[in-house]
């Protein structure tokens, strides 16, 4: 399935790249028959949302159909917080992401439909920690302070390591001037399960609880195969100039 997913978005850019280069239109005026550009084909965008800061370029064909190249990296994030199997990690996220989609624009007007595939190599660092006196839920298991720590934690790595996704979404980019606009989109890349590596120190079960290594090794698995980390959510606003 997640090859065709490739397959299908792969064919929208081949269709979109084919394109008749249709940004020219003839007129008659007063000197003679020439040609009238009837809309800027080509413009820059700064962006920044989920995943990331950064920008694109964007190349129009015709006022139907258009390609947009881009870059979305650094260690933004949208919440300070991620929530596991019921178990509240702080997050850090390291984003690095390469995409390039087709817009197709029905109406030839400020809404489009997006489609394309992104090359992703994202990383985010998740920790918990417990002090003394305090106790920590994972998946509904109980855990306090072992004997002798000063603290408790569990680290981990959540990473979406070189992976091709395919892409699709919507958005709108209203014209401001004749050259500056502003654009927003939202959608999701199919990326497949993540890999993720949890480990744990300083802690022991409460009674009733087992062991923490196993309930370590069940989270990575759920994890690992929960539909709910296969996709993921695209949100973004920028400011876009058309030459």
């Amino acid at each position: 399935m997640k090859s065709l997913h490739k397959i299908l978005a792969i064919s929208v850019l081949a269709t979109a790249a084919g394109s008749a280069m249709a940004a020219d239109q003839t007129v008659v005026t007063d000197e003679g028959v020439s040609t009238f550009s009837f809309f800027k084909p080509a413009a820059v965008r700064a962006e920044v949302g989920t995943t990331g800061y950064g920008g694109a370029i964007s190349w129009s064909a015709n006022p139907y159909v258009g390609v947009t190249l881009g870059y979305n990296g650094g260690d933004i994030s949208w919440t300070d917080d991620l929530s596991v199997n019921g178990t509240k990690y702080d997050l850090d996220m390291d984003n690095n992401l390469t995409y390039l989609n087709a817009e197709i624009r029905p109406w030839a007007n400020w809404f489009y439909m997006a489609a394309g595939v992104a090359y992703i190599d994202n990383d985010y660092d998740l920790s918990k920690r417990i002090g003394a006196g305090e106790t920590l839920s994972i998946d509904g298991n109980q855990y306090q302070l072992a004997t002798g720590a000063t603290e408790g934690r569990v680290n981990g790595q959540l990473s979406y390591k070189n992976n091709i996704a395919p892409y699709v979404g919507i958005g709108f980019s209203p014209a401001i001037t004749d050259r500056w606009g502003v654009f927003g989109e939202i959608g999701a890349y199919y990326n497949g399960n993540p890999q993720v590596n949890l480990t744990a120190s300083g802690l022991a079960p409460v009674e009733g609880s087992p062991s923490v290594e196993s309930v370590i090794e069940e989270e990575e698995r759920a994890i690992r195969n929960d539909n709910e980390y296969e996709w993921l959510p695209v949100a973004k606003l920028g400011v876009s100039f058309r030459f």
